[in-house]
Formats: C-alpha cells, sequence, structure tokens
C-alpha cells in the first residue's frame, strides 16, 4: 500500500510522465494503487495521489449501485478524444477529505489508453464511470475538482480552512 497525498502537496499539481514501461514494476505499482484505493474506501485513485509521476489511474465502481462494473481496472496513459452531455453531481477526493462539492462535466466520454500490458483501447464511457475517469485524469494533469467549483466556493472552502489557501 502507499502513503496518500493531500491538497497542498506539490505533487499533485505536477505534470505526469507517460508509462513507457509495461514490466512487472508496473503491475506491482498498479496491485498497490489497488490496494490502497480499497483501503481508503475510494472507488478511483491516479499515480500522484501516491507520489507517482506517472499517467496512471485505477477505477472500481463495482460496489456502486446501478453499476455494471468489471471490478479494478488501470488505466495508462488514459486521453480523452471526445466528450458529450453534461451532467453535475457532487464529487469528493482522497486527497481533499471532507471536502464535497458538485462538478458539472461531460456525461459520456471516447477514452484511449493502454491496459497493464501496453495494449492500446478506445471505449466509450458513461455515467459514473465516465466521471470517475474524467476526476482521475483531472489529476494526472495536476488538476482538482475543487478547480471546478466557483470561485465563491473556493473562497468559502479557504476561509473555513477546508483546503489551504495555496492548494
Amino acid at each position: 500500500m502507499y502513503r496518500m497525498r493531500y491538497i497542498g502537496d506539490p505533487v499533485l499539481r505536477r505534470a505526469t510522465a507517460p508509462v513507457t514501461e509495461f514490466d512487472k514494476e508496473l503491475k506491482k505499482i498498479i496491485k498497490n494503487m489497488i490496494e490502497t484505493m480499497h483501503y481508503q474506501e475510494g472507488i478511483g485513485l491516479a499515480a500522484p495521489q501516491v507520489g507517482i509521476s506517472k499517467k496512471l489511474l485505477v477505477v472500481d465502481i463495482s460496489d456502486m449501485e446501478d453499476e455494471e462494473a468489471k471490478g479494478p481496472e488501470a488505466f495508462l496513459n488514459p486521453l480523452i478524444l471526445e466528450s458529450s452531455g453534461e451532467t453535475t453531481l457532487e464529487e469528493g477526493c482522497l486527497s481533499i477529505p471532507d471536502v464535497r462539492e458538485d462538478v458539472t462535466r461531460p456525461e459520456k466520454i471516447r477514452l484511449q489508453y493502454n491496459d497493464a500490458s501496453g495494449k492500446e483501447h478506445i471505449n466509450e464511457y458513461d455515467g459514473w464511470m465516465a466521471r470517475v475517469l474524467q476526476h482521475e485524469i483531472d489529476h494526472i494533469n495536476g488538476v482538482l475538482f475543487v478547480d471546478h467549483i466557483s470561485p465563491l466556493k473556493q473562497q468559502l472552502l479557504i476561509q473555513t480552512e477546508q483546503i489551504p489557501e495555496k492548494y
């Protein structure tokens, strides 16, 4: 398992490097990330959240109602090719404990990514899977979900000390 990184940690704002080595070490990192995500009771985790500056994320929405999911999945070098629709839902983040805010995101996405073996895939996602993927892809691009809320709400979170002033 890995140690979580929290808002204010510079690793959460750094650009990440593409994954180029699809080896045993990568599979070990993915396994540890999934264990960390489950331990933290999360449904998604990006590598920067555990201090790794790589374009890698894991998702597991299998416990969510009305969702057909396979269980934990790893997405490497993900790139959103297209998006459509719009939906607003409350989000939270393992790196920003106890903060939940409404975030508007595209409802559907078309995603290009590699699996743990390096094979390239292009799939379409909607519902919670699309939302979680977008949230985690933001992380690998140095973006936090609180960047998507209004400046007024950001100020309120700063004033109530729920997030640091320079997050």
